[in-house]
């Protein structure tokens, strides 16, 4: 009979190797794909393949035979991860003694991999032609004698047989409270998930442990343990009674944050990221909010956030911070080539800590192919010309906590040529500079406003004619996010807001005031947000000046794969003449998307999209609204999903293409 601390290490992964069964659970055995019947060119290793016969080592072959077992495939990736012999198959024992002692010491661990998966009654033999080992018998003379007998012949045949029985299932689950306050868990049935008749696996019953501690976690116990866990099993009726001990610990709240390692960042530069206070409610969520917010810092590389094992004096939990350096230069080069854009190269050079405050400076320019938009095409070498080249410098520099505070100083620019449109739309040719200046207060990691001074002067061409022009304004706007991820939401909501008026007493040689604005928000129906609905409205306006009075490059258009998907890039605006876009002087997009999981990486999107730039400075809807529909596909990876859309206009226009295809990472807003 084996014993209940077995049990407790077999169910709860209190050794190495219980802890290998949890990982392969779900893993695809090696056997399943022989790659050495292909490796003709000897391109694949051949791990499987025993080393060669030899007078002094007795190499062998290991084999699982499980029988007709369900589940065979998985069950015995899980004994190869538990099993030493397994591991070392390449390391050939010297002789046959040692061989039955590696064959002994197997027993153990592997018995105990099936217990962990719910096998209680499993019956396991390790054998060698015949002469069998089980558990609890020493090797004998015989079963050394049959190994050595394979001795610069072959290869010893090890055969591993078992026969798992059934998975056992649960009966009880009981959660005990000992300390602090009692009844902290309040439905332990809702917080472990653990239900009669659920098998009894080692990664259930610790999956259930882990909620347990991050329920009492998150309602400011930080000092929450599980002390013990304790199954009993019934081998007669194959059922598991498990009892948890839980220790839920004071409540308390956030003591005093320590600044630790920082390389060359100026401590007060990280301290601004944190906005914790001394007497906060405790919470996981705060600290992953400032492990986020720290990491904003452009020459931060890392963030390391630990937690006393104890209060202070006033019961609270002191928090200790470090932080690593990314490299501070940075130098890249990119090429790209669209069908609709044609070819373009980028290069940039970044510095990430210019003057030892962690000041952000960074460099780009881009050379491009500009679209033509007046019905020509280049279709030979001779018929290019100097205006289809296209390009762009551009830099930003970024002061991060001036002077220890919450302020940030933004200084951007830049200068470009461009032309943007269709050649069945039309579009506008621009040339203009830009450099703005602004100050940041951060008041929390979710909400900051900024306020600055833009000056810009350029020149736009397109079928209502050229605008000359000069515009200084005072941009001001505010950001809020509360969203749990930057490329994958799944709860929260996010605003975006700005105005920036342009008036003549400035300098501005058009005055205008222009608005815009987004929210988006998004809704789990499911604990584990496998099923999320997602929503986004963006508006935008434009007053103080008739159309053709406003530089092209502030007017608005809808379309593209940021937008409204199924229609080309900016191709969604009324028409000038001869059927011309020509931008509104407002703005209005919604989308909606239902985001389902089907795998822990593989999801689908149906969305509807829908929207159009206006002439008027408050969209009417009086225009049409061009809609779209479509399906998209996630891939899932640890940096964000890879998007790929698929969408279809319900209203087409002439000319445009029946189905887009859009290909990104993270999701579409």
């Amino acid at each position: 009979m084996r014993s209940w601390r077995r049990v407790a290490r077999a169910v709860a992964g209190g050794s190495g190797c219980a802890f290998a069964v949890f990982l392969g659970v779900q893993s695809v055995p090696a056997q399943a794909f022989d790659l050495s019947s292909l490796d003709v060119f000897g391109l694949f290793t051949k791990k499987d393949e025993p080393p060669a016969v030899s007078a002094t080592a007795l190499p062998y072959r290991l084999d699982f035979d499980l029988g007709d077992a369900e589940n065979a495939k998985a069950l015995t990736r899980t004994l190869q991860d538990a099993s030493l012999l397994y591991r070392l198959r390449q390391d050939a024992p010297p002789d046959g003694e040692t061989l039955a002692r590696r064959m002994a010491a197997d027993l153990d661990p592997l018995v105990d991999a099936l217990w962990s998966q719910g096998y209680f009654n499993a019956d396991i033999a390790i054998a060698v032609d015949g002469v069998s080992l089980k558990v609890g018998q020493e090797p004998g003379a015989a079963l050394v004698r049959a190994a050595e007998a394979h001795r610069n012949r072959d290869a010893v045949p090890i055969t591993v047989r078992v026969q798992p029985g059934p998975v056992f299932k649960l009966r009880d689950v009981a959660v005990r409270e000992t300390g602090g306050e009692a009844g902290a868990i309040a439905d332990p049935e809702k917080v472990t998930r653990l239900k009669t008749g659920d098998p009894a696996t080692s990664s259930a019953l610790r999956a259930a442990r882990a909620a347990l501690v991050d329920n009492l976690r998150a309602q400011s116990r930080p000092l929450a343990k599980v002390v013990a866990l304790n199954p009993v099993v019934d081998h007669a009726t194959r059922i598991m009674d498990v009892t948890y001990v839980v220790d839920p610990g004071p409540l308390a709240g956030f003591g005093d944050v320590t600044i630790g390692k920082t390389d060359e960042i100026p401590p007060a530069v990280v301290r601004s990221f944190i906005y914790l206070e001394p007497g906060d409610p405790y919470s996981p969520k705060a600290l992953s909010d400032t492990r986020r917010s720290i990491a904003t810092i452009p020459a931060v590389g890392s963030v390391r956030i630990r937690e006393d094992d104890k209060l202070d004096g006033y019961g609270n939990l002191p928090i200790f911070v470090d932080v690593t350096e990314r490299p501070k230069r940075l130098i890249g080069f990119s090429a790209r080539y669209s069908t609709i854009d044609g070819p373009a190269v980028k290069t940039y050079w970044e510095h990430r800590n210019l003057f030892g405050g962690a000041e952000r400076l960074r460099l780009e320019g881009d050379i491009f192919l500009a679209p033509r938009i007046d019905g020509t095409k280049i279709s030979k070498i001779d018929d290019f010309q100097r205006s289809d080249l296209g390009g762009r410098f551009s830099f930003s520099f970024l002061k991060p906590a001036l002077w220890g505070s919450r302020y940030d100083w933004l200084l951007d620019g830049v200068a470009t040529r461009q032309r943007v449109g269709t050649n069945r739309y039309g579009g506008y040719t621009a040339r203009y500079a830009n450099v703005t200046t602004a100050i940041q207060r951060r008041f929390s990691d979710t909400f900051s406003v900024q306020a600055g001074i833009e000056y810009e002067r350029g020149q736009t061409s397109d079928v209502l004619g050229q605008v000359d022009y000069t515009l200084i304004g005072i941009p001001l706007s505010l950001k809020y996010d509360s969203t749990d991820s930057l490329l994958d939401p799944t709860r929260g909501f996010r605003v975006t807001g700005s105005v920036t008026p342009y008036p003549t007493f400035l300098g501005s040689t058009v005055g205008i005031f222009q608005a815009k604005g987004a929210f988006s928000a998004y809704y789990a129906l499911d604990e584990d947000a496998r099923y999320v609905l997602a929503g986004r409205i963006g508006l935008g306006s434009i007053s103080g000046a008739s159309l053709d009075e406003i530089p092209a490059t502030r007017r608005f258009y809808a379309g593209g794969g940021g937008s409204v998907r199924g229609y080309a890039y900016r191709t969604l605006s009324p028409l000038g003449p001869d059927n011309q876009l020509v931008g509104g002087r407002s703005l209005f997009e919604a989308s909606v998307e239902a985001r389902i999981k089907i795998t822990d990486t593989i999801g689908i999107v149906p969305f509807f999209d829908a929207g159009t730039a206006f002439e008027s400075s408050i969209p009417d809807f009086k225009q049409k609204l061009q809609m779209a529909a479509g399906l998209g596909f996630r891939y899932y990876t640890g940096i964000g999903p890879i998007r790929v859309d698929i969408a279809a206009p319900l209203n087409p226009r002439k000319g445009d293409k029946p189905v887009a295809l859009y290909v990104s990472i993270g999701q579409a807003f």
